[in-house]
């Protein structure tokens, strides 16, 4: 369901697989990320660019991926449309998540604070 990519910063880019992260696949979207952090990936950008809905179902699973890394590493957010962001405000998740304009912004900070 996801798609990763591994920078030369040991920065890992993960971009879920599908348009909405909804009930439907949170858990499955969850499951592949948790296995990548448990595989070593300690610095990571979720990207939603290709995001276009999440439900409170797909938050509870960025929420659970966050406890997942902990104090491991740093878990950064990118790429939000203008639905997703307004759900993370009204949740008040984008309080709780980094979230950056694009993957390039966001590969920027981490590599300062390497």
């Amino acid at each position: 369901m996801i798609h990763t990519t591994i920078l030369d910063e040991n920065i890992t880019v993960i971009r879920p697989g599908a348009e909405r992260l909804t009930a439907a696949n949170a858990k499955v979207f969850k499951d592949e990320v948790t296995d990548i952090i448990n595989g070593g990936a300690n610095r990571v950008i979720i990207d939603f660019r290709n995001v276009s809905f999440l439900d409170s179902s797909g938050l509870g699973a960025l929420v659970g991926v966050l406890k997942k890394i902990g104090h491991r590493g740093d878990l950064v957010i990118s790429g939000l449309s203008s639905d997703v962001q307004q759900m993370f405000r009204i949740c008040r998740m984008d309080r709780v998540f980094v979230v950056y304009k694009d993957v390039d912004a966001a590969v920027q900070s981490m590599a300062e604070f390497q």
